[in-house]
Order: structure tokens, then C-alpha cells, then sequence
């Protein structure tokens, strides 16, 4: 039997690596709504139109285009929804992603005045559309960004799951919300996380918020004890049980779609969490379903330059695996 090739370099950005999601930003950039409103329309879950909407947001000068066609079709979601998440990847931008004391009150200023663009944006959606969860999603991030507390952060994820239950992106977002660093407590994160991993369906994502929350707990454990302090809590048997727990009933699970948009960001955060830990065998499984896709949370959590983090932990591992 042939060996088989070594891998490649890894794939980072998602337009790049599925082709529905190149299109969809040549789309915005050349101003083909149609193409842009279609593209949206045929995705499979509302979890892959959250990160659909990502790359739209994400594409510079995008807000040209789609303030234009906010104007010419004031009463559509999609549109509105889309020039508010382009407002928040600007606003988030501006903020960069540094703890708050590292940010400037210029900053914080900028930051929330684009984050308030959207919510007068997305408050008309919601009350408009009491199920598009695109603008619900969207909601719990600004909630978060403009210090609403977590309560409001809360009522508006439950709000979106009450219309579209497990909604993995929109759980990425609260997870975020009730971490220490916005304000909540580990207890509050790992008990969501480990709620969410339970209730979801066999093969969903859910599991994937298991390692996230164990990921963030390591990165303020690295800057505040150093990074022996964060091993040793990653090495604890009980969260190695809990992870492989939570692979077996989400990414590893055969329900699990390998397709999916989020596939790529939730094998990465296993593989991470088990790498930081030292078990490479155990990230093995995710590197292979991985191959050259990758994503650039949590790697940096590891290093700035996550590239290089990543193939050097998936040489280990697959050589180990």
C-alpha cells in the first residue's frame, strides 16, 4: 500500500476553503445581490448562514453595498442583518481583541457607537421577524459588546432558542458572554457548556463548547500563572473524560456533518485542547477529519502565530495517532 501524502499547508480564512462561501463574497465585492440573497437562502442551517453572514461582514467596504441596499429594500431582514454584522466586524475591529484595560477610550467609543448602528438595526428585525435567528445571534454578540450584563445577554440567546434550539453559534456567543473576562464565572461557563453538550442531539456541535470553555480557562490561567499552571488544569482526568465524553456524542459521532460550515472550528477546538494538554493521540481523530482546514480559534489561544502552532502539533499527532 502507498503511503499516503504529507500534509498540506493549512487553509485558515472559510472563503477559502468552501467554495459556497468564495462565491458569496465575489458576490458582495462585484454588488450582485441577488447572488448574495440566494447564496444565504440555499445554505443548510442557520448555524452555516451565521458564518456566511461572517464572511459578507467581514469583506472590506462591504457597508457601501449593503447600506445601498438597505435603502432600496428597507423592510428586508437579510439586508439589514448583513449591514449590521458588517457594523459589528468594524466596531470589533476597532476594539481589537485585547482584555478591556488594554483598550483606549477612543476606542471603546468608536467601538460601541458601530455596535449601537447595528442594534437600531437588529431591534426592528426582531420585532419585524420574531424567528430569524440570524438577527437574534447577532444580538447576543452586540449585548455583549455594549456591557448590557448577562441577564439581557441571556434573554436574547433564549429568545433565539426558543425559535431555533442548539443554535451552536449563538451558544458560542453566550459561552463567551459568562466567561470571567465579560464579567461571568467558570462555574457559569463550564455548566453551560456542559448543558449544551448534553441536551443537543447525537452528532450535533454543542459537544465542541466543552473544549472552548476548557480553552478559555487555559488561556487566563497561561497569563496569569504561566503555562504549567494551565497544563496541569488541562491534564485533570475529569476534563479529559469530559472532553472525550463530548467528542464522542458531537464530532466524532457518525450523525455528526462532516459538511458543515462549523465542522472545521469545532474539530479545532478538540485538537487544541488536547494538544495543549500533551494527549496527541487523543487530537489525532480531529487532525484527520481536519486534513489542511483549520481555524484560527483556538490555535492562537497557544501561540501568535497559530499557522505554525498548528502544524507543528498535527505532525505529533498524527505521527502519534
Amino acid at each position: 500500500m502507498s503511503a499516503l501524502p504529507p500534509p498540506g499547508r493549512p487553509v485558515f480564512e472559510p472563503a477559502d476553503r468552501i467554495p459556497s462561501l468564495a462565491a458569496l463574497r465575489e458576490a458582495v465585492r462585484r454588488g450582485d445581490w441577488d447572488a448574495v440573497h440566494d447564496g444565504l437562502g440555499t445554505l443548510a442551517s442557520e448555524d452555516d448562514r451565521a458564518l456566511a453572514s461572517r464572511v459578507v461582514a467581514e469583506t472590506d467596504g462591504a457597508e457601501t453595498f449593503l447600506r445601498s441596499q438597505v435603502d432600496r429594500r428597507p423592510r428586508d431582514p437579510l439586508a439589514r442583518a448583513l449591514l449590521a454584522d458588517r457594523f459589528v466586524q468594524i466596531g470589533w475591529a476597532i476594539r481589537s481583541g485585547h482584555r478591556a484595560e488594554h483598550v483606549s477610550e477612543h476606542q471603546f467609543r468608536d467601538f460601541h457607537a458601530y455596535l449601537r448602528r447595528a442594534e437600531v438595526l437588529l431591534i426592528d428585525v426582531c420585532a419585524e421577524y420574531p424567528a430569524y435567528a440570524l438577527a437574534w445571534y447577532l444580538r447576543v454578540i452586540t449585548a455583549r459588546g455594549l456591557e448590557l450584563g448577562a441577564s439581557e445577554a441571556r434573554r436574547r440567546y433564549d429568545r433565539l432558542a426558543e425559535h431555533h434550539p442548539h443554535h451552536y453559534s449563538g451558544q458560542q456567543q453566550l459561552l463567551q458572554q459568562l466567561c470571567p473576562k465579560w464579567g461571568g464565572s467558570w462555574e457559569a461557563a463550564h455548566g453551560f457548556a456542559h448543558r449544551c453538550a448534553a441536551e443537543a442531539p447525537q452528532g450535533s456541535p454543542s459537544g465542541a463548547l466543552v473544549a472552548i470553555a476548557q480553552m478559555e480557562q487555559y488561556l487566563e490561567l497561561s497569563e496569569k500563572e504561566g503555562k504549567g499552571s494551565a497544563e496541569t488544569y488541562l491534564r485533570a482526568p475529569e476534563n479529559h473524560a469530559r472532553l472525550i465524553d463530548a467528542a464522542a456524542r458531537s464530532v466524532l459521532h457518525p450523525d455528526f456533518r462532516a459538511d458543515a460550515h462549523h465542522a472545521v472550528a469545532a474539530h479545532s477546538a478538540f485538537a487544541a485542547a488536547h494538544c495543549a494538554a500533551g494527549r496527541h493521540a487523543d487530537a489525532a481523530p480531529h487532525f484527520r477529519a481536519l486534513g489542511d482546514h483549520a481555524s484560527e480559534f483556538p490555535w492562537s489561544y497557544l501561540s501568535n502565530d497559530h499557522e505554525a502552532v498548528f502544524v507543528r502539533h498535527r505532525k505529533t499527532a498524527l505521527a502519534k495517532g
